[in-house]
């Protein structure tokens, strides 16, 4: 799996790098958990919550694969 540490919104302060926020892992999961819900996939949070970071997880795989 790629980075998937990096910041999903990183900022700059002063010259210095700041990274707020969620990761792009977490992020991606995210959306996906959004996906699943809204189309009524599963009513068990854990599977969804596996599901969402299977997802996160290949996608962050295939990103390095297309840079």
């Amino acid at each position: 799996m790629s980075n998937g540490n990096s910041p999903a919104f990183p900022c700059q302060d002063n010259k210095k790098q700041i990274y707020t926020g969620m990761n792009l892992r977490d992020y991606i999961a995210m959306e996906a958990l959004h996906a699943f819900i809204d189309s009524n996939w599963s009513d068990d949070p854990i599977e969804l919550a596996k599901q969402a970071y299977k997802v996160s997880n290949a996608m962050l795989d295939e990103r390095v694969k297309y840079p």
